[in-house]
């Protein structure tokens, strides 16, 4: 997730979270694919120097009919389909990591925290937060100031210069600092490289000009080591980068705006552990994306504009786009985003975010993911069959989210994503021991970070 600006060969929709423009000659190509992506974690992005205008989401209670409630039982298909035509569908080998110095995996319980909190203010800790335009608003400030926040998501539109978003950080590090809750706030941007980041400055190289690089494993810890450095810069310590994806073939969806390390399973998995290792060892956690991978979407297939439906075989998913996610827990990554897509061999009737059987059988249990999860835009036009962001909310957690990307542009749709898991709890909906759980990681990943 999930701003007026000047527009030059640039593209923005309304509830987006990434947008693009054109680089030269050089960058045609990549903007005419780009320019069909729009807005969430799935999407193209832009360089950050520019200005953005942002976007409002719908906060109002929706009639829409929201898709039954993700189950917790529903058993994966074992059904087959040929293996992508790429260096990949032979299938990995036994390596995993590319880093030799591997942090500590995140912590499972957090931190010592109130114990008279309320449950709003312990529900606000589980919302990312997003704004428009250069300052804060008030409502938001005072939310921070009442422990109702876990953090702040940042866009082009809310930066102008390093100068004023460090300033801006400041201020809502001060709010924090009036909370009952005394833990950092969880302040992100989307910084992956190439076209796709929000600050001025590195990572420079896209993720498939490392993969294409003469020393590709260098490269990428090159490239978190300064993504982590220019993002400490300005007060920042959460990278929703690095991207997992494995592509299958040169312009589809996630190819089309360079954001995978590649079409060979081994080399994502070591590449991508390398920048997170670099990443999370200078100070910044990262958070791998998009479990369970969007590598096998064909061109086109935008989750911030429309559902989206993956037919890949299961056999496919786990030995080729789920196996980078196992490096990565290796090497200790703090986050996980789910994609808004839909696996018809895993769960055919719920996008990943919003089904448990991608949540907790798949990310948690077989691949032993323990850190926090975190969704893709709220807003995105994947999940518009559950109409509002209360449903869209509920449906997340129910599934075993634990942090809920609210990046619209508008506070209200993170006071609607928090009010639904309020009365989800009184209602019984929402077990009270798996909102602690999940509140608990969450404050342990704020209790690792400055």
């Amino acid at each position: 997730m999930v701003e007026a600006h000047a527009r030059s060969r640039r593209r923005i929709r309304s509830g987006s979270r990434y947008r693009t423009r054109s680089r030269g000659l050089a960058g045609l190509a990549l903007i005419a694919a780009a320019g069909m992506l729009a807005g969430a974690c799935s999407s193209g992005g832009s360089s950050s120097a520019s200005n953005n205008s942002s976007s409002s989401g719908s906060t109002s209670s929706s009639s829409s009919p929201s898709p039954s409630s993700p189950s917790s039982t529903t058993s994966p298909s074992t059904s087959a389909s040929s293996s992508p035509s790429s260096s990949s569908s032979s299938g990995p080998s036994s390596s995993s990591t590319g880093s030799s110095s591997k942090p500590a995996p995140p912590p499972t319980t957090a931190p010592t925290a109130p114990s008279n909190l309320t449950l709003q203010q312990l529900a606000g800790q589980r919302i990312i937060y997003s704004y428009q335009g250069l300052t804060p608003p008030a409502h938001l400030l005072d939310l921070i100031r009442q422990g109702r926040v876990a953090g702040v998501i940042f866009f082009g539109g809310n930066i102008a210069s390093r100068a004023q978003i460090t300033g801006v950080i400041t201020q809502l590090r001060q709010a924090q600092q009036q909370s009952p809750v005394h833990l950092p706030l969880l302040l992100m941007t989307d910084q992956e490289g190439g076209i796709v980041k929000r600050l001025p400055g590195p990572p420079d190289l896209s993720a498939k000009q490392i993969g294409q690089s003469a020393d590709p494993l260098g490269a990428a810890t090159s490239a978190g080591t300064a993504a982590a450095q220019n993002m400490t810069g300005v007060g920042m310590n959460v990278n929703l980068a690095p991207v997992l994806d494995v592509s299958r073939t040169p312009g589809d969806f996630i190819d089309a705006t360079q954001r995978s390390f590649g079409e060979n399973p081994n080399q994502v998995s070591k590449l991508g552990a390398a920048f997170i290792s670099a990443q999370q060892n200078a100070g910044v956690a990262a958070t791998a994306k998009h479990f369970p991978g969007l590598g096998s979407a064909p061109a086109g297939s935008n989750t911030d504009e429309r559902p989206v439906t993956l037919s890949v075989s299961l056999t496919n998913l786990r030995n080729i786009d789920e196996y980078p996610y196992g490096a990565a827990v290796s090497d200790g990554v703090k986050l996980v985003m789910l994609s808004w897509a839909v696996y018809t061999n895993l769960d055919p009737n719920h996008p990943a975010g919003t089904s448990s059987t991608a949540v907790q059988q798949e990310l948690r249990g077989r691949i032993g993911f323990k850190g926090v999860t975190i969704t893709d835009a709220l807003e995105a036009g994947a999940l518009q069959a559950y109409g509002s962001p209360y449903n869209r909310a509920l449906a997340a957690a129910s599934a075993g989210m634990d942090l809920l990307l609210c990046s619209s542009g508008d506070p209200a749709q993170g006071d609607a994503a928090a009010q639904a898991l309020v009365d989800a709890v009184n209602s019984g909906r929402l077990g009270r021991a798996g909102f602690d759980a999940a509140l608990g990681r969450v404050n342990a990943l704020r209790g690792g970070l400055k």
